[in-house]
C-alpha cells in the first residue's frame, strides 16, 4: 500500500470518526423543553410523600440508563425525570393504544369482536387454513388467534417460541403475536374506513390536549417478505403518554366527557389469557394484567420493547410511564431496561407514599 493510499485511509477514518462523534453529540444534547400544561405538586411532603425515597428512586432511575420517566398521582405531576417532552418510537405501546379505537368502535357499533378472519376476507403472503380462518377479532385482541405466520416487528423471541401451524385451536392458546396485532391494524382501517393514526389523534389526542403528538408521528413499516400486513408505529413523548395513561385510570373518562366507554377500560384491562412467558403479568385486550406481585393495588400496564411502560396503579391513584429512547441505543449510555428492572423502579416510587393511619 503507497503512503498516499494509507494518508487517504486514514484521512477517511478521522471523516468517519468525526461525524460520528457529531451524532452521539447530537442526541446527547436534549430538545429544548416546553413548558408544559401538566399541572404539578408544589409540596409532596403534604400530599403524603416521602421525598427522600423518591430521591432513592431517581438514584436507581439513573443507573439504569433509562431516558425518561414521568409519575401523574392525583392527577398533577409528582415528579418529571429526563426529558419528558422528547418524541421516540412507544414500541409495543402501540398495542394498547389501538385497543383504545376498537373500544370506542365496539361501542358505536363499527366493529364486532365475533367476526372472523374468514367474514372479514383476511388472508396473507402464506394462505390461512380453514381452522385458522375461525378465529374471531376477540382472539386477535388477547393473543390467542391460534395462527403462527411470520409479522413485522417481531422479536426473536417471538420468532423462537412460535409454535406449529394448527396446534391450537383459535381462542384457546396465548402466544404473544405480532401477526394478530398487526392484522387489528389492517382490520380496524378495513371497517372503519379511517387511518388508525388519524383516528387516534382526532378521538384521543386532541381531547386529552397531548402536548407533542402529530398525526405523522404515526408511520406504517411493511415487512412484505414476512406478512402483507404492517407494523403501525408511534413515536410519542411522556408527558403525552401520561395523559393516555390518565385517561384510563379515569375509568376512559377526561374533563367530563366519555372518551372511550367505560366498560372497555374495565373488560380490556382484565385478564383474559396466562401468559407462561411473564412472572408477573396475565394478560386482556392488548394490556399487560399484574397477576402476581403488584395484583394487590390493580396494576395493568402497556408495555414496549427495551425498557418502553405506561403503568396504571389504580389503588394508589398514580400512572407511571418509563422511557428508553431507543433512537439513541449506539450511545452507550443507553441500554436496555427489563420488565423486572421497571417494576423495581416502579415498587421504590410506591415504597414513598407514606401512609397514614
Amino acid at each position: 500500500m503507497s503512503k498516499r493510499e494509507k494518508r487517504t485511509i486514514i484521512i477517511l477514518a478521522g471523516m468517519i470518526n468525526m461525524i460520528a462523534l457529531l451524532i452521539i453529540g447530537y442526541q446527547d444534547t436534549p430538545l429544548l423543553k416546553t413548558e408544559s400544561t401538566w399541572p404539578k405538586h408544589e409540596n409532596l411532603e403534604e400530599i403524603g410523600w416521602s421525598e427522600e425515597k423518591l430521591e432513592e428512586a431517581r438514584k436507581f432511575y439513573q443507573s439504569l440508563g433509562s431516558t425518561a420517566a414521568m409519575a401523574i398521582y392525583d392527577g398533577k405531576v409528582l415528579f418529571s425525570w429526563g426529558n419528558t417532552s422528547q418524541k421516540s418510537n412507544v414500541h409495543s405501546i402501540r398495542k394498547s393504544y389501538l385497543s383504545a379505537l376498537y373500544g370506542i368502535h365496539v361501542q358505536e357499533g363499527t366493529i364486532a369482536l365475533s367476526k372472523t378472519l374468514r367474514e372479514l376476507g383476511i388472508e396473507d403472503r402464506v394462505a390461512l387454513t380453514e381452522m385458522e380462518k375461525e378465529a374471531q377479532i376477540e382472539d386477535l385482541l388477547t393473543s390467542r388467534s391460534g395462527i403462527f405466520l411470520r409479522a413485522g416487528e417481531e422479536s426473536l423471541m417471538m420468532r423462537w417460541r412460535r409454535p406449529e401451524r394448527e396446534l391450537h385451536l383459535p381462542g384457546s392458546y396465548f402466544y404473544y403475536n405480532n401477526w394478530d396485532f398487526n392484522v387489528l391494524g389492517t382490520i380496524f382501517n378495513n371497517l372503519t374506513g379511517k387511518d388508525l393514526f388519524d383516528e387516534f389523534y382526532h378521538k384521543i389526542a386532541l381531547p386529552l390536549g397531548m402536548e407533542d403528538f402529530e398525526p405523522e408521528d404515526g408511520s406504517y413499516k411493511y415487512e412484505l417478505r414476512r406478512s402483507l400486513h404492517p407494523s403501525y408505529l408511534f413515536r410519542m413523548s411522556a408527558r403525552d403518554m401520561a395523559r393516555f395513561g390518565q385517561l384510563y385510570l379515569q375509568n376512559g373518562q377526561w374533563e367530563g366527557k366519555q372518551i372511550i366507554p367505560e366498560e372497555w377500560v374495565k373488560v380490556s384491562t382484565q385478564a383474559h389469557a396466562h401468559a407462561p412467558s411473564s412472572n408477573e403479568y396475565g394478560y386482556g385486550y392488548m394490556w399487560w394484567v399484574a397477576e402476581k406481585e403488584f395484583a394487590d393495588v390493580g396494576l395493568y400496564s402497556a408495555v414496549g420493547r427495551y425498557g418502553q411502560s405506561i403503568d396504571i396503579v389504580p389503588e394508589k391513584n398514580l400512572v407511571f410511564v418509563h422511557r428508553v429512547n431507543s433512537d439513541r441505543f449506539f450511545n452507550r449510555t443507553v441500554r436496555y431496561v427489563s420488565s423486572s428492572q421497571r417494576l423495581q423502579l416502579l415498587s421504590k416510587i410506591l415504597d414513598a407514599k407514606i401512609e397514614r393511619e
